[in-house]
């Protein structure tokens, strides 16, 4: 039995720790949050041991064997730091860090703690995206020449059926690191990188159509340090789609044929959540496993990775997005930052 702790119940911390209820030998011990009504929520589902300051929680360590990360971004550094100094193993949502300098620091306390570290990159457990990638290794078709990706969304502005405030830290460059290509980009180049390896920037557009001080879109052309693949990422905070519709595909050019993600996902999200919905009742009622947010498509990848995250610890494996593919990413997203002050059209 792995007992995990919980650093931030936001959106994303209460959906790891509903995943982690269906995970094999894990126990959720602890969680700290600043709000009341997030740790009363913890409360609610068994967990004991509550704390408005993670850092009480990281001194009160002693059970503990891992934590979530699922703090704004400015605070990853300083608590993934703390945490893996506590020996814990980390499991952190992105990006790494907001600065290369920060994502260097974390890779070398990985490789000094010993702990293991994985990166919330979903996409990468994303149905399509693995099927996408097996398909390539088999050769089906031939050498990737071009990717394109893409994800235009609400982004901060996405809402509940009730819409809450968005928080400040989203609009401050200093703690968020920066905007729709920070928060959606971080996912597209970090997919190019899954597929082609090692990158570079080819060129980079930021626009600013809500005149924040951060980018809601950005365009970057990506080149492959190893081949002559291409990559084109389009990501977005600007369109009002309410999910399950989901404006993201990946599509790969290959000298041979080419695969879309849009061919591979379900055609209507609402069937398929039915479908699913159905076929987890019937896996209850014969006392089978079921598969968590199976219905909802693309969250399911958010049970997947922390699954694998757990296994690797278990059974003393390296994660498959280590801080080395957080670091990676971050410098890409820097290098198509300091691009678009000479590319820029704004």
């Amino acid at each position: 039995m792995l007992n995990v702790g919980i650093i931030g119940l936001g959106r994303m911390g209460r959906l790891h720790m509903m995943n982690c209820s269906h995970v094999d030998d894990i126990k959720i011990i602890a969680a700290a949050d600043a709000s009341k009504k997030a740790l009363n929520k913890a409360k609610k589902v068994g967990i004991r041991n509550l704390y408005s300051d993670y850092h009480d929680l990281l001194e009160h360590r002693r059970n503990l064997d891992a934590v979530i990360i699922t703090l704004p971004n400015f605070m990853h550094f300083e608590s993934i730091r703390l945490a893996l100094e506590s020996g814990l193993h980390v499991f952190t949502e992105k990006p790494l860090a907001i600065t290369v300098d920060e994502c260097r620091g974390i890779e070398r306390l990985v490789q000094k703690s010993g702990r293991k570290l994985m990166i919330g990159h979903n996409f990468r457990f994303v149905d399509a995206i693995e099927k996408m990638k097996d398909a390539t290794e088999k050769g089906h078709i031939g050498t990737i020449e071009v990717i394109n990706i893409e994800e235009v969304i609400n982004g901060p502005f996405s809402h509940p059926a009730v819409p809450v405030p968005v928080s400040d830290w989203w609009f401050d460059p200093k703690k968020s690191g920066g905007g729709a290509l920070l928060d959606i980009g971080y996912h597209l180049i970090d997919l190019f990188r899954f597929f082609v390896g090692d990158s570079k920037i080819l060129f980079s557009s930021l626009d600013y159509k809500f005149n924040l001080l951060v980018e809601d879109g950005a365009i970057v052309i990506l080149g492959c340090s190893n081949s002559s693949a291409k990559g084109i990422i389009n990501a977005g905070w600007w369109q009002k789609t309410v999910f399950p519709r989901f404006n993201f595909r990946l599509i790969l050019h290959g000298n041979a044929g080419y695969i879309s993600s849009d061919d591979l996902i379900p055609k209507n999200p609402y069937v398929h959540a039915a479908k699913e919905g159905t076929k987890n009742l019937f896996r209850r009622v014969v006392g089978r496993k079921i598969r968590p947010l199976s219905y909802t498509y693309f969250y399911e990848s958010y049970y997947k990775e922390l699954n694998h995250f757990f296994d690797c610890i278990k059974n003393d494996l390296n994660p498959e997005i280590s801080a080395n593919d957080g670091l990676k990413t971050v410098e890409l997203i820097e290098e198509a930052y300091k691009a678009s002050d000479k590319n820029s059209f704004k």
